[in-house]
């Protein structure tokens, strides 16, 4: 038989349990819609040239990984009829110049290979259910069976505009939880090991860089702050020859450094002090949006803040900036934001922004 405190101290306990989750629950409202693949593929690729398609992929998401035949095995099951997963996207609203986007949080795969066969970028192999179409193209198709699919539609759950940046990227860790393709910084750590790679993991420990960048525990556990110490190496010593294809980029530049004859680990070290000092000194809120922002820092806005201070740290290692308004300017906030394009004109821009700026350059 339980005593009076020990009831009302139970009674505590659950009220403060039923406290955390209320405060720890996000409010996502979502709608269920279909879309023919064809218009699907047409909201991909109107406008993806220059970044204002409709249905976009954000910079948190991986490029092409199904090879040839898994992408044959998904346009077979289409054309068989089968049942296919639902894609996740989110209505972007980020600013007055509301675009009404849609970011694909989880089926990226799915669209890029829709795209392919459209094109007839891709050559159907190794199917076993239809082993006459190994070898056909979306134009080898009959007419009618290409107005089929072009039909078919596909089930997508659309988070409203209520979902902020951390809710979209904590719902893609969960969908994909368990898939070692998803992290790139571990198949690094696998296939890529070697003395820069020890180097970054030993700075994404650094207890200054994970407090200006407020990394959260999911974003530590998909190893978040590794991805971040490389794009800023990277970028900051290779982004003038950035292509666009953001993981080769990164495993080039980091196969490049570790296979080095002369491996400078104390240079690059304190050159990557130098900037966080820097950061600490002269941008109170760190890498975050404000000072109260407690949102793990987005990439886009780190690789142009890092790899800018580097930048002007490189021209001027004494440098005390006469202003750092540029953090508050519309045109930095157009730089960072999330759907910001990761072209290499736009990259080389948003770094060039920050290191001008502080240099006192127009």
């Amino acid at each position: 038989m339980r005593s009076k405190l020990e009831i009302t101290e139970q009674h505590k306990k659950v009220d403060a349990a039923e406290a955390e989750i209320r405060d720890k629950q996000q409010l996502v409202n979502y709608d269920t819609k279909e879309y023919p693949v064809e218009i699907l593929v047409q909201k991909y690729m109107e406008g993806k040239d220059d970044d204002t398609n409709e249905l976009f992929i954000p910079d948190y998401q991986r490029e092409m990984a199904w090879d040839e035949a898994r992408q044959s095995k998904f346009i077979e099951s289409i054309i068989l009829g089968l049942p296919i997963p639902y894609i996740f996207v989110a209505d972007i609203h980020e600013d007055e110049n509301d675009e009404a986007r849609l970011e694909i949080i989880d089926g990226t795969q799915r669209i890029r290979t829709l795209t392919r066969f459209i094109n007839n970028e891709l050559t159907l192999t190794e199917l076993n259910k239809i082993q006459t179409l190994n070898g056909f193209k979306f134009a080898d198709l009959p007419l009618a069976r290409q107005r089929r699919f072009n039909r078919t539609t596909l089930r997508m759950i659309q988070l409203t505009e209520s979902a902020n940046e951390e809710t979209r990227r904590d719902l893609f860790e969960r969908i994909n939880t368990g898939s070692v393709d998803l992290n790139e910084m571990e198949k690094r750590r696998g296939i890529l090991p070697g003395p820069f790679l020890e180097l970054i993991e030993e700075l994404s420990k650094h207890e200054q860089f994970r407090k200006l960048c407020a990394f959260s525990e999911s974003a530590i556990r998909s190893r978040e702050p590794q991805e971040f110490v490389l794009r800023f190496f990277a970028f900051l010593n290779n982004y003038q020859n950035f292509n666009s294809k953001i993981n080769k980029f990164l495993d080039d530049y980091l196969k490049q450094v570790n296979a080095a004859p002369k491996f400078e680990r104390e240079k690059m070290r304190a050159e990557f002090e130098s900037m966080l000092n820097f950061v600490e000194k002269y941008f109170p809120q760190g890498f975050r949006q404000g000072k109260n922002d407690a949102r793990t820092t987005t990439r886009i806005k780190f690789e142009s803040l890092a790899v800018g201070v580097a930048l002007a740290l490189r021209k001027n290692s004494n440098l005390e900036p006469k202003s750092t308004e540029l953090l508050t300017s519309e045109e930095f906030k157009k730089y960072t934001k999330s759907t910001a394009s990761s072209s290499q004109n736009k990259v080389a821009s948003r770094i060039e922004y920050v290191r001008d700026r502080l240099l006192g350059q127009k």
